[in-house]
């Protein structure tokens, strides 16, 4: 009997689709459950084991579960190194027990904020710190760069059909959409510093 060997793309995707789930707290369990489906039903969609995955439908059922949409899983998978077979061997350098980290080339960018408008979250002054492309919780900071060459500090509100929700915060709770047809890359802000 032959071995079913996933489709690299599939696998991608499939891997997308477990990076959306982690950031919404989700286990495969109540993934599933969402959908009436099994917890080794949703894994067989993340290994990229179960057919169906490239298909529309299954995209829009599978993301909306996750309050997310397809284009979203689209830029996620984007974001995921290349399947094993198409990437060069890469790792850390064992020195006995301890070990080299990352290279340079991995470093967190940071960006100063200019002016209020996210106080109380973070004001004029602070630094803030963001993983290029790793998409943002509702609730958490995050850094847009824009199709006109924009970089947009805001509050990630969600996603929905027609764009991306963001906020800023205290008083001046601006909300916007900003359609996914302007967004080049969303970046969750992980740090923030006071200097």
């Amino acid at each position: 009997m032959a071995r079913f060997v996933p489709d690299p793309e599939v696998i991608r995707l499939g891997e997308a689709l477990a990076v959306l789930r982690r950031e919404r707290g989700l286990s495969q369990a109540e993934a599933g459950a969402r959908l009436d489906m099994t917890s080794q039903g949703w894994g067989l969609y993340e290994s990229g084991r179960r057919p169906g995955l490239f298909r529309p439908d299954v995209q829009r059922r599978l993301t909306a579960a996750l309050d997310s949409t397809p284009e979203i899983l689209a830029l996620t998978a984007a974001r995921i190194a290349p399947p094993p077979a198409e990437r060069t061997p890469q790792g850390v350098e064992s020195k006995g027990r301890g070990f080299d980290g990352a290279s340079a080339s991995s470093e967190i960018p940071s960006l100063r904020l200019t002016d209020d408008h996210l106080a109380p979250w973070a004001g004029a002054g602070v630094i803030v710190d963001y993983r290029p492309g790793q998409a943002p919780r509702p609730g958490q900071g995050c850094v847009v760069e824009t199709t006109d060459g924009d970089l947009m500090i805001r509050l990630f509100d969600g996603d929905q059909t027609d764009g991306v929700r963001l906020r800023g915060a205290g008083a001046l709770d601006r909300r916007e959409i900003l359609p996914h047809g302007r967004i080049v890359r969303m970046s969750a802000i992980i740090a923030r510093r006071d200097e």
